[in-house]
């Protein structure tokens, strides 16, 4: 009878093993299913730089022998540096770094007083800070436009901003008109209200002024969320093209996202020409998430714990 007994128990047992092994096996299939739907663009661009454009548009999903080229060609991307697309790099490297700097500064010290300062009308103004995230960029172009080509004493201007261009074509006009950023403001914002306020309450018992408490304390604990800025802010710069083609004139103040169009002709387009360019302008976006990827889902978890 004892034996009887202990039957259903071992099964329940075994069952009870089995379920979740089958539950996160099943889950390993679906996310596997999702990261290659997710990175099958990427590779068949990787492999269409090394194409030309009749082996691209031979291509078919349901044939594997398409996927790689019948002839690899290397110089595609020889070809892309020939074309000023090295100015085209440097000028995007450039305008996302000062930006990227700009937002990590403005951010940390507008996010740790709407955080951690009171002041009369600090939650109103919070408030119309983050309403701009819901202005699109379309309504406030122009009005840009005519502000950074009527600058006093840029481009030629006199004092009332009449006579030249302004910061067009600078890159003034590239980067100041992009430093202010709500959604990095909230972002830090936020983390900073999950910081214990015990410690800064130490610090002011030792006599630490308000900006060293913020240097000095509360900083050093928010690399999770300024890692993750940096990596928005930056591909947001970096992928941006409405404002450089506004903005720009000429082929040497070019950004990398408006010089991939001089790859695209009237009549005809070398597309393993642009898909080369197009990996080429991928990689410190690339580099940059592997760089900062530790504290990236870290970041993105604390920020938005306390509201």
């Amino acid at each position: 009878m004892a034996v009887a007994r202990s039957e259903p128990v071992a099964t329940l047992r075994t069952e009870g093993r089995t379920w979740p092994i089958i539950r996160r096996s099943l889950l390993y299939l679906f996310m596997s299913i999702i990261g290659f739907i997710a990175v099958f663009p990427f590779l068949w661009s990787l492999l269409g730089s090394f194409k030309t454009s009749e082996d691209l548009f031979d291509f078919a999903i349901d044939d594997p022998g398409t996927y790689l080229p019948v002839v690899w060609k290397f110089d595609n991307y020889s070809t892309v540096w020939a074309l000023n697309f090295g100015r085209f790099f440097l000028n995007s490297a450039l305008v996302s770094a000062a930006i990227t700097l700009a937002h990590l500064t403005l951010a940390s010290t507008a996010g740790y007083a709407f955080a951690r300062l009171e002041f009369k009308g600090r939650d109103v103004l919070f408030v119309a800070v983050v309403a701009t995230l819901m202005v699109p960029f379309q309504v406030t172009m122009v009005p840009l436009f005519i502000m950074i080509k009527n600058f006093p004493f840029f481009g030629g201007n006199d004092w009332q901003g009449a006579g030249g261009f302004g910061m067009v074509n600078t890159y003034w006009g590239l980067t100041i008109p992009m430093f202010p950023t709500a959604y990095g403001t909230f972002l830090l914002r936020q983390f900073f209200q999950t910081l214990p306020k015990e410690l800064e309450d130490a610090a002011r018992i030792d006599g630490a002024s308000e900006f060293r408490i913020f240097w000095n304390v509360m900083l050093p604990l928010s690399g999770a969320a300024l890692a993750v800025l940096t990596v928005f802010s930056f591909q947001f710069i970096w992928n941006d093209f409405v404002w450089p083609f506004i903005i720009t004139k000429s082929e040497e103040m070019k950004t990398i996202q408006v010089g991939l169009a001089n790859f695209r002709q009237e009549f005809t387009t070398d597309w393993g020409l642009l898909m080369a360019a197009t990996m080429v302008a991928t990689l410190p976006i690339l580099f940059l998430f592997l760089m900062t990827q530790r504290y990236f889902v870290q970041g993105i978890a604390l920020s938005g714990i306390k509201g």
